[in-house]
């Protein structure tokens, strides 16, 4: 009987947006609603599962975890990669991964962060609580129009990211490591240094891969060049910004808001200061999760899964 798990299905969604009684009929899904946050917690918990399932980046897979996984035959990831699975570990030990169909995850991700953007300008998660606690109008918004929109990484998402940063009526200027002037002459906007776009922006947000490269990038001193009203957005990875660096700028006001859909771990722990602190707007990494890539993903994970059962693994992954 083949063993099933689908991980960090936080809201016990996987099961409903695709038709999975073929996988049931050989065998059994269980669906994990928690993060297993260790090795030791996953290893424990995944030890008699012939097949794992991964939302997105959720759960890392390294190779401490895939040694201690001796049943494990099978791992299928939504989307056409996944940068915290040990590919190589996986090789080794003969297990086939893999993948679904990217479901084009830059345009809910840019909404969110069109969202956030909106949302921090207008205080609309405190205006919202005031509301429900019986009182009226305690802020005062800012208006985007006429405003600079820095973005941190032109590519698909960031570009459209900026593109609806001109709809709003806003200036668009853009800088990452390798943006050439023709590339963000192509996209309509203004190249800038890094320390124009820390300088210049109004509402700053970013849009690069996490690597080691990029891990860091933003630090205490980008964040010094800031506007005091600024509003600072994260939809990409937490470890892009230095946390501490954020925090402490936060905590003494030097930038007006941050608005932050990713962090350092997810889930969140509950006693973070980005709860609690009252320039920031937090979301639960929301970026990519809607009906339309859900709509996508699941029912690819189910092919992945038919397929390896009937002896002909399909959408391998291998880089």
């Amino acid at each position: 009987m083949l063993k099933v798990a689908v991980l960090d299905d936080y809201q016990r969604v996987a099961l409903s947006f695709a038709d999975w009684s073929r996988v049931q009929a050989a065998g059994s899904v269980t669906v994990f609603d928690r993060n297993l946050g260790s090795v030791e917690e996953a290893a424990a918990a995944l030890a008699d599962f012939d097949v794992i399932c991964l939302i997105r980046e959720r759960m890392p897979v390294p190779a401490a975890l895939i040694e201690r996984l001796p049943k494990l035959k099978l791992i299928v990831v939504t989307g056409a990669h996944n940068r915290t699975l040990d590919l190589a570990a996986a090789a080794a030990r003969g297990i086939v991964v893999s993948h679904t169909r990217n479901a084009g995850t830059q345009h809910p991700t840019a909404e969110l962060t069109w969202a956030l953007i909106l949302g921090a300008a207008r205080s609309i998660g405190v205006e919202t609580r005031n509301m429900r606690e019986g009182g009226w109008q305690t802020t005062v918004g800012a208006t985007l129009h006429g405003r600079t929109l820095g973005v941190l990484g032109l590519g698909r998402l960031g570009k459209v990211v900026a593109d609806l940063g001109r709809a709003f009526g806003m200036e668009v200027m853009a800088w990452s490591p390798n943006l050439t002037a023709e590339r963000a002459r192509e996209a309509g906007v203004r190249l800038a240094t890094k320390a124009e776009l820390f300088a210049g922006s109004d509402v700053l947000t970013l849009h690069m891969v996490l690597s080691e490269r990029t891990r860091g990038l933003v630090g205490a001193a980008d964040l010094a060049l800031m506007r005091p009203d600024a509003i600072l957005v994260n939809t990409s990875r937490g470890p892009l910004i230095d946390e501490a660096a954020l925090l402490e700028a936060l905590a003494a006001r030097r930038i007006g808001v941050a608005a932050l859909d990713v962090y350092d771990q997810e889930p969140l722990r509950a006693d973070h200061p980005f709860r609690t602190l009252p320039n920031v707007l937090a979301t639960p990494h929301l970026g990519y999760v809607t009906r339309e890539t859900y709509e996508v993903f699941f029912p690819g994970v189910v092919e992945d899964i038919e397929a390896f059962l009937a002896g002909r693994p399909i959408n391998l992954l291998t880089h």
